[in-house]
C-alpha cells in the first residue's frame, strides 16, 4: 500500500521552515505497512495545489495533506480542497467547541478564529486536540485524502490519535520490517563490491539500503511480506550471512547514534569520560552530554583553542608544539592525557586539525585532523585527511573519536 505526502507552504520552499513532518509520517506509515512513494512540496497557491492533489489521486491509494489551515488569507487549502471535491465550507458548531476548548485562556476569540470551525461539507471531520485547525477525511473512488495542520505537535497528536488508527483498520497492509546495522572501516563502493554476491541472492521480498554518515555506513534491511512471522525469520536468516562476512566491522545493529552506543558501554564499565578538544570545537562533548543520563560517566571538557590553553589546562609541552606543532600525533596524546589528569577519568578523547577553510598548508592541509582515544595506560590515535567543508570535517571528527573509544573501550 502506498501513500503521498503534500506538504504547503511558502515557508518550506524558501528555506525559512524545515519540513520534519514528512520524516516522522514516513517512519509511522511504515509501522503500519504503508510506504511513501513520493513527498511533495508546494507554495500556497490553489493552482499548485490542485495539481498536487490530482496527480497524487492518481498515484496511490492514501493522500497526507499538511499544513495552509491557519485563520488567515494566504492560508488556502479548505478551500482549494472543496473547489478539488467539489464541496462547500459549512460552520460546524462541534468544531467551534473544539477551537474554544483550545484557545480558552490562551487567544482571545475572534472572527479569524472562529473562522476555523468552518469545515468542508462532503467529508468526515477529526477535531483537533492540540490546536484550532481541524482535520479533514476525504473519500473519493476508494482513496483516501486527509487535510492536517502543518505545525508538528499538531501533525503528531493528530496522526498518533486518530489518523493512523483509521487508515490501518481502512486498507489491507503488508508488514514492513527494517533492520539496520552500522558499519565501520569501510568507503562505500569497497563494502558494496564486498557485499555483492550475498547482496545479488536476496530474496525478492527483501531489499538492501546503503545509508554513508561520515565514517559510518548505515546498511538496512527491509523486509516486506503478508505474514510478520516469515518476514523476520527471513531477515533473521540473512543477519546471520551479514555478520559472518562483515564480524566485528558491524558495531551495532540498530540505528543507534554513537553518543548512546558509547554511553551505555560507559555506563556498563562504570568509567568516566572527559573530552579535549580544539577543532571540534566541544562538539563531542555536547554530543555525550545529549544522552539522558550521561551525569554517570561524562565529567568534563576542555575546548583547548589556543596553545597557551593546551599547555595551561592539558599540560602539553611548549617543546611538542615546537617540534610537532598544535595538528600532531604527538600534540593529542598529550591532549589526551592531560584531559584524564586534569579532569579526573578514567578515558578521554582529544582532537586537533584544521578544520578550514582556511589555515592548511602543503605539508598539512585543510581537512588534516588528528585524534587520539585514552583509556588508562592504552592510547590509540587516528590521522583523519579527507577535506569535505568545515561542518562535514568536524562531524566527521566527532564520529572517528567516539568510534575509537568504542574500539578502546570494546
Amino acid at each position: 500500500m502506498f501513500a503521498e505526502i503534500i506538504t504547503i507552504g511558502d515557508e518550506l520552499l524558501i528555506g525559512q521552515v524545515i519540513d520534519t513532518n514528512s520524516a516522522w509520517m514516513g517512519q509511522e506509515l511504515n509501522k503500519i505497512g504503508i510506504e511513501v512513494l513520493r513527498i511533495v512540496s508546494v507554495r500556497d497557491r490553489e493552482e499548485e495545489i490542485l495539481e498536487a492533489i490530482d496527480n497524487a489521486m492518481k498515484r496511490v491509494n492514501i493522500v497526507l495533506v499538511t499544513g495552509g489551515l491557519g485563520p488567515t488569507k494566504d492560508d488556502i487549502t479548505k478551500q482549494t480542497l472543496c473547489k478539488y471535491f467539489h464541496t462547500e465550507l459549512i460552520f460546524s458548531e462541534e468544531v467551534f467547541e473544539n477551537v474554544k476548548r483550545v484557545l480558552a485562556g490562551k487567544i482571545p476569540m475572534n472572527a479569524l478564529n472562529k473562522s476555523q470551525a468552518m469545515v468542508p461539507r462532503d467529508c468526515t471531520v477529526i477535531n483537533n486536540p492540540v490546536g484550532s485547525a481541524s482535520v479533514s477525511w476525504f473519500e473519493k473512488d476508494g482513496k483516501v485524502l486527509v487535510s492536517m495542520p502543518g505545525v508538528p505537535q499538531e501533525m503528531t497528536a493528530v496522526m498518533t490519535e486518530s489518523v493512523l488508527p483509521k487508515l490501518h483498520e481502512r486498507f489491507q497492509t503488508d508488514v514492513i520490517i527494517h533492520q539496520t546495522f552500522l558499519v565501520q572501516h569501510y568507503p562505500e563502493s569497497v563494502l558494496a563490491e564486498k557485499l555483492e554476491p550475498w547482496e545479488s541472492a536476496l530474496p525478492e521480498c527483501i531489499k538492501l539500503a546503503y545509508l554513508p554518515k561520515l565514517g559510518i555506513i548505515r546498511l538496512r534491511l527491509t523486509g516486506r511480506g503478508q505474514k510478520e512471522e516469515e518476514v523476520k525469520a527471513l531477515l533473521s536468516c540473512e543477519k546471520v550471512k551479514l555478520e559472518e562476512i562483515l564480524g566485528d566491522d558491524i558495531f551495532s545493529e540498530e540505528d543507534t547514534p554513537l553518543e548512546v552506543i558509547v554511553g551505555e558501554l560507559l555506563k556498563k564499565k562504570k568509567i568516566t569520560v572527559s573530552t579535549a578538544e580544539s577543532c571540534t570545537g566541544g562538539s563531542i562533548a555536547a554530543r555525550l552530554t545529549s544522552v539522558a543520563g550521561s551525569s554517570e560517566y561524562f565529567y568534563g571538557s576542555v575546548v583547548a583553542y589556543s596553545n597557551d590553553v593546551k599547555m595551561g589546562l592539558l599540560n602539553v609541552s611548549s617543546k611538542t608544539l615546537e617540534c610537532y606543532g598544535a595538528v600532531s600525533e604527538q600534540t593529542v596524546i598529550e591532549m589526551v592525557k592531560g584531559a584524564m589528569k586534569a579532569l579526573k577519568t578514567d578515558c578521554a578523547v582529544a582532537t586537533s586539525g584544521i578544520a578550514g577553510p582556511g589555515g592548511g598548508t602543503p605539508e598539512k592541509p585543510v581537512g588534516t585532523v588528528w585524534i587520539a582515544a585514552g583509556y588508562k595506560n592504552e592510547i590509540h590515535t587516528y590521522k583523519q585527511e579527507t577535506n569535505r567543508g568545515r561542518a562535514m570535517n568536524i562531524e566527521r571528527a566527532g564520529n572517528n573519536a567516539l568510534l575509537m573509544l568504542r574500539d578502546l573501550l570494546k
